[in-house]
């Protein structure tokens, strides 16, 4: 099937220099590794589903940015990255970076524990995020 180039590529070609790749509006998620492992031990279904909340959650919350607009135009080119902090400390320090830096996220917090599992940010160009999360070496 023919699909032809939507928003989200249109967007970048649009703020990329001449020659230079496309820009793509990727979407970063920061899960707790910690909770996959002893004492917690959380099984995989229950880390990818607080994963779908928190992504889910952003979308929602950011769904009038135009990068959120762009990103949801065309369903078969998002991109998503998918990070590890090490514990709900990391976390929720990342949080209040980001915060502090005006970067769109929702932290998700599981209940009725109250427990924040997973950080997701509004769809960005990586150039816009990548510096505040490479600062918490969530990257390898």
């Amino acid at each position: 099937m023919h699909r032809e180039i939507g928003p989200p590529l249109m967007l970048g070609r649009k703020m990329a220099a001449p020659g230079a790749e496309p820009q793509i509006l990727v979407q970063y998620l920061v899960l707790r590794k910690d909770l996959s492992q002893a004492p917690f031990s959380w099984p995989a279904g229950a880390l990818v589903a607080q994963a779908c909340h928190a992504a889910t959650a952003a979308l929602h919350i950011h769904r009038d940015h135009p990068h959120t607009v762009a990103y949801l135009q065309e369903l078969g080119r998002m991109r998503k990255v998918v990070l590890e902090a090490p514990d709900e400390t990391t976390l929720k320090e990342l949080a209040e970076t980001l915060r502090q830096k005006n970067i769109d996220h929702m932290l998700w917090l599981e209940q009725p524990e109250n427990v924040a599992t997973c950080l997701a940010l509004r769809p960005y160009l990586k150039e816009e995020v990548n510096q505040y999360l490479k600062k918490f070496r969530l990257f390898k």
